[in-house]
C-alpha cells in the first residue's frame, strides 16, 4: 500500500514555512462597504434634522404667533393710521402728514413729553443710585437668598395694587403718610393734587417698586467681575471706596448700560400709575405722553392722530437708545 500523501502547512516543524513546496497563508476576506444607514451621512441623519425641525418650529409657533398678532400687525396697523382720519366709527380717510404737522404744533403733546422727561429723570436717576447701592451690598457683605427674596417682593406686586395703596397711603385727609406729617406740627401735603408734588410722587412709587429688580440686575453683572481684582485692590491698600470707583464701576460698565436702556424706555412707557392716580392732573402736571395718546385715541376716538403720537415715541426711543448705547461703548468690555 502506498502512504497517504500530506501536504504541509504554512510553517514546518522546524520554524515558519518559507520553501517553494511549503503552503502560503491564505488572504483575509475583503470587506465590502456597509450601505449608508442611519448614520452620519445617511438620510436618517437628515430625517432626524427635519423632525427636530418641525418640533422646533412646533414650540416657537405659539410664542411667534403671539408677536406677529400683538406686535408686528398693531405697528404696520398703526404705521398705515399715522396717515389718515379715523375715528373707528367710518372708514380711514387718507390725510398725508397732516398728523404729523399737527403733532409739532400742539402744545400739550410737547407739555406730555416734557413731562415724561421730568418723571424719567427722577424715576431713573433715583432708581439707578438706589439700586446700584443695594447690588453692591449684597455682592460685598451677603449672597443670602431670602435678602434677595425681599429686595424683588415689591417688583411682584402689580403696578396698579401698588399704585393704588400709595395713593391711599398719601391721601390729603387719611394717608398715614399725611397722618404722621400732621402729628410732626407740619402741614398736610397734597402729593397728588398739587403740581409741584404729583410726578416726583408717582416717580418714588415706581423707584419703591422697581428698584429691586434692578438692583437684581446690577448684582447679576457683578457676579461676572473676578474676585482676584478684589484681593489685588485690598493688597495693594485700596479702600472700598476707591475699589468702587476704580474696579466695579469700570467692569460694570457694559451692564449698566443694558440696564439704563431697558429702564429708560420702560419709564418713558408710564401709563398704569398715572392712569388709577391722577389721571393726568392737576392741570395736565401729571399727563405723560402715554396718557396723551390713550386720551386722544380712546376718549377723543383720534386714532389718527393717536397713532402718529405713538410713531413718534418710537423713534424717540430708538434714537435715544442708539445714542445711549453708543456713549456708554455698551458693547465693549474693560474686563478683556
Amino acid at each position: 500500500m502506498t502512504a497517504p500523501t500530506t501536504t504541509r502547512g504554512a510553517s514546518g516543524a522546524g520554524g515558519p514555512g518559507t520553501g517553494a513546496g511549503r503552503g502560503t497563508r491564505p488572504a483575509p476576506p475583503r470587506r465590502r462597504p456597509a450601505a449608508p444607514g442611519p448614520g452620519r451621512f445617511g438620510p436618517g441623519r437628515f430625517g432626524m434634522k427635519k423632525q427636530e425641525a418641525i418640533a422646533g418650529w412646533v414650540f416657537v409657533a405659539p410664542a411667534l404667533i403671539g408677536f406677529l398678532a400683538f406686535f408686528v400687525w398693531p405697528a404696520v396697523s398703526g404705521l398705515a393710521y399715522s396717515f389718515t382720519d379715523f375715528d373707528l366709527l367710518t372708514p380711514p380717510e387718507f390725510i398725508g402728514l397732516d398728523n404729523y404737522v399737527r403733532l409739532v404744533q400742539d402744545p400739550l403733546f410737547w407739555n406730555a413729553l416734557g413731562t415724561t422727561t421730568w418723571y424719567v429723570a427722577i424715576n431713573i436717576g433715583l432708581q439707578t443710585v438706589l439700586a446700584l447701592g443695594i447690588a453692591v451690598l449684597m455682592h460685598r457683605l451677603t449672597q443670602s437668598m431670602v435678602v434677595r427674596g425681599i429686595v424683588i417682593l415689591p417688583y411682584l406686586i402689580a403696578n396698579v395694587v401698588a399704585a393704588l395703596v400709595w395713593f391711599y397711603m398719601f391721601d390729603f385727609q387719611l394717608g398715614i403718610v399725611n397722618e404722621i406729617i400732621d402729628w410732626t406740627g407740619l402741614d398736610r401735603v397734597a402729593f397728588f393734587g398739587e403740581s409741584a408734588w404729583a410726578i416726583p410722587t408717582v416717580a418714588l412709587i415706581n423707584v419703591w417698586r422697581h428698584m429691586g429688580y434692578t438692583a437684581l440686575l446690577i448684582f447679576a453683572g457683578l457676579q461676572t467681575i473676578p474676585k482676584e481684582v478684589y484681593e489685588a485692590g485690598v493688597i495693594d491698600g485700596g479702600s472700598e471706596a476707591r475699589m468702587f470707583r476704580s474696579i466695579t464701576l469700570p467692569l460694570l460698565r457694559p451692564v449698566l448700560a443694558m440696564v439704563l436702556v431697558v429702564t429708560v424706555t420702560g419709564s418713558f412707557q408710564i401709563f398704569d400709575t398715572i392712569a388709577v392716580t391722577t389721571q393726568g392732573g392737576p392741570v395736565n402736571s401729571t399727563r405723560v405722553i402715554n396718557y396723551y395718546i390713550f386720551d386722544i385715541a380712546f376718549n377723543r376716538f383720534d386714532f389718527g392722530y393717536g397713532s402718529a403720537m405713538a410713531l413718534a415715541l418710537f423713534l424717540l426711543l430708538a434714537v435715544f437708545t442708539f445714542v445711549q448705547l453708543r456713549l456708554t461703548r455698551a458693547d465693549k468690555s474693560d474686563l478683556g
